[in-house]
């Protein structure tokens, strides 16, 4: 027994070291300014992901090819990257006014340009997290892709097996491939991966792009190629940082435009010194909860509020989402598209103009009315961004020379965000954020409580959350680890510590905001990473996160309107 949970544990140390290695090897390389991923110097991360075995990443650590794990990363990283020797990060540096098109990741909003047939540039304008999330998922695509050249290759000079000639005939071809030729190819690639017909022909379409079809073989190949240059001819894949993405990583730039622009705007519609309340959510939950009512009346009157949620929340349903917007913004919303390259979104809501009378919520009018709150919503920060964005928009406002502190009442932040027990679309309540692979803690008294939202079909889970440096480093071990220690910890999730810095650092420090501002944290859970098969990399949530996001949203809402 004791020997049991003494190897948990040192698998448990042996993890966590691997991920504080890759953190400060990432942050090291990025100093240097370049590295070969499979060269000498991306040996450290290599080696710190094959250790780690997160469960995102699957059978990364088998001889034969990881399948769900290169779907999660290939809709994550640029189409094409596959074919690039040099993969360059690069901050905003005027590519979108040039011939260059945007390529952007269906799975990550991020502008990136392929300068030419070895070359992609990334830009990075969301902080340190976006770079960490990038090498992660380069690393594991080119641990990958010398799985492929391991198996395809029969000597040093390059000669290969006939799977893999088969397979460059059928990606080289011109012609479209007949399902006859697809099978064909798919079994040769099946060989080289070291899988079954059967286990690709069933991920072969959520690879297929409309522009490409048959893109599993395509990546397959490049991948593949790629490897077998880097071991024949010595020609070995480069990332690049470029000089201006060094010396602007970490000052704030983008978050610094992007709270500007809100306080300008704040400042022309009048509602600077009206109580604020900022809600960090997605863009449609406080929306469709504030302005549905009326042009959903009827599809309500059927199906019951959370129905006409459930609607609204599916792709077709288009034309409903455009009612309630249009709705929204014919009484008092005011939508900021993001310009500033954070890619968070914004609407302020000014509750004056509102019909609140018409929401379904049990609410205090007279309050409500002394108080006219605004609320501000903005989308999703990603990693270390929560912290550059919060921190810019609780600073004061330059106004004729004086500094006016905006008057922020409340910060709700609600997320998504993995489970330890319990499953999809369960939610979680945080008592304490903990920093993963430091020692900071982040306590708080939440206004938000399990009895807030229990008694609606749906889980409640209350206790401490861990945030931590990237969703894909994690393995079973230290989130058992954690679940399983006097750390108490529920679930885990990337950006918590860093609202917490801010917030703490603005109304404890600073002071530039009240001491007494209410903070709220919920969290609805994507996945539980300690079951297997339901990592991220199994697919999304479909519309099992409807009731959960809208549950939150309306208690924050209400929270807020009766203060």
């Amino acid at each position: 027994m004791s020997n049991k949970k003494h190897h948990a544990r040192t698998r448990a140390q042996e993890s966590s070291n691997a991920i504080e290695r890759m953190y400060i090897t990432m942050r090291h390389l990025f100093n240097r300014g370049f590295y070969k991923p499979m060269g000498v110097s991306g040996e450290t991360l290599r080696e710190a992901l094959l250790l780690l075995r997160p469960e995102i990443y699957g059978s990364i650590a088998d001889d034969k090819a990881e399948l769900e794990g290169l779907l999660y990363v290939i809709d994550r990283l640029p189409q094409g990257i596959e074919e690039c020797t040099f993969i360059n990060l690069t901050s905003d540096e005027g590519y979108g006014n040039s011939h260059f098109k945007a390529i952007i990741p269906p799975k990550r909003r991020r502008n990136c340009y392929r300068i030419d047939d070895e070359q992609m540039n990334i830009e990075i304008t969301r902080g340190r997290s976006e770079i960490y999330d990038i090498l992660t998922h380069l690393t594991f695509m080119f641990i990958e892709s010398h799985k492929i050249s391991k198996r395809v290759l029969i000597d040093e000079t390059g000669n290969t097996t006939r799977d893999w000639v088969k397979l460059e005939k059928a990606v080289l071809s011109k012609n479209k491939l007949s399902q006859n030729d697809r099978e064909i190819a798919i079994t040769h690639t099946a060989n080289i991966l070291g899988r079954t017909f059967n286990e690709l022909s069933q991920v072969y379409n959520q690879f297929s792009t409309k522009e490409q079809p048959e893109r599993l073989l395509h990546i397959v190949y490049w991948l593949g190629k790629l490897a077998i240059e880097e071991i024949v001819n010595n020609n070995k894949r480069t990332v690049t940082f470029s000089p201006v993405l060094r010396e602007r990583l970490g000052h704030h730039i983008h978050g610094e435009i992007w709270a500007d622009n809100i306080k300008s705007i704040l400042l022309k519609n009048k509602l600077i010194d009206r109580p604020i309340h900022v809600i960090s959510a997605n863009m449609h939950s406080v929306m469709n909860t504030l302005f549905a009512t009326n042009p959903l009346k009827s599809i309500i009157a059927k199906k019951g509020v959370f129905g006409a949620y459930e609607d609204l929340s599916k792709k077709e349903n288009e034309a409903l989402r455009n009612k309630v917007t249009k709705e929204a913004l014919q009484n008092g919303m005011i939508y900021i598209p993001d310009t500033s390259g954070t890619n968070i979104d914004v609407q302020i809501f000014d509750i004056n103009k509102t019909v609140i009378t018409k929401l379904d919520l049990e609410i205090d009018n007279s309050k409500l009315k002394k108080e006219q709150p605004v609320i501000l919503v903005m989308d999703y920060a990603f990693g270390e961004q929560a912290y550059e964005t919060i921190d810019e928009l609780l600073k004061p406002v330059k106004v004729d020379g004086k500094h006016i502190s905006l008057n922020v009442s409340s910060i709700s932040i609600m997320g998504k965000a993995g489970i330890l027990e319990g499953g999809k679309g369960d939610i979680m309540i945080p008592s304490a954020h903990i920093f993963e692979g430091t020692a900071d803690n982040y306590p708080f008294e939440n206004e938000l409580s399990k009895t807030d939202l229990e008694g609606n079909g749906v889980n409640v889970f209350e206790g401490a959350m861990i945030t931590v440096l990237g969703t894909s480093l994690q393995n079973k071990d230290i989130l058992k680890f954690f679940f399983n220690s006097t750390w108490n910890v529920i679930g885990l999730e990337m950006e918590g510590a860093h609202y917490q810095k801010a917030i703490q650092a603005a109304s404890k420090i600073r002071k530039t905001i009240s001491p007494n501002v209410k903070v709220r944290y919920a969290y609805y859970a994507s996945d539980n990473p300690l079951e297997t098969g339901s990592t991220l990399a199994s697919g999304g949530l479909g519309t099992s996160g409807v009731k959960p996001t809208y549950l939150i949203t309306r208690k924050i809402l209400q929270q807020i309107f009766n203060n």
